[in-house]
């Protein structure tokens, strides 16, 4: 519904998604390497993530066809399956380049897992007769969508800078110590 709420803004022009709880660190940034897949075949990108088998089920998944490298047309979506009916363990990262047509799917709100209007879904209609393709990205993610994946990545870009990975460890070290 969301997206939808966007359609004015949309018009009918190909519109980039960045869903706010991950978050992908990168070099070249996620985007760019699906802005790059895009200049190569059009049509509709998200990025992928492979994930252990066992997390599949909280997430949307793809069915993958044939692969090219990074790029992998994308023959289904399933929006959160059962582990054992997912199609593959290649999760749906939060990030899109989408053409306008994905507007009159979603404005018929149909609702899908959880009793929600579905993106996946939506995507999953247009399958067949636009092009549509997952670029696996090469890079880090962070689920920012938890109170723990919250902390995490707080924590673990501070580790990565020079300026604060010393102090930051010693904090850490810290309040582990703190609490025993």
């Amino acid at each position: 519904h969301a997206i939808w709420c966007a359609r004015a803004i949309v018009g009918d022009e190909p519109f980039a998604i960045f869903l706010p709880d991950e978050l992908m660190i990168g070099s070249p940034g996620c985007m760019k390497q699906m802005v790059e897949a895009y200049e190569e075949v059009g049509g509709n990108l998200i990025s992928v993530l492979e994930v252990p088998r066992e997390e599949v089920s909280s997430y949307g998944v793809i069915d993958p066809g044939a692969a090219q490298g990074a790029l992998t047309e994308v023959r289904g979506l399933v929006e959160k399956p059962r582990r054992e009916e997912a199609p593959s363990n290649l999760i749906i990262s939060g990030r899109y380049i989408l053409q306008p047509e994905v507007m009159r799917v979603l404005e018929r709100q149909e609702k899908g897992a959880g009793g929600e209007i579905q993106l996946t879904d939506a995507m999953a209609q247009m399958i067949g007769t636009q092009p549509f393709h997952a670029v696996t990205f090469a890079g880090k993610r962070y689920d920012c969508g938890s109170k723990l994946g919250f902390v995490e990545v707080g924590l673990a870009l501070a580790l990565e800078r020079d300026d604060m990975a010393e102090d930051v460890r010693a904090m850490a070290l810290r309040l582990l110590d703190q609490g025993s």
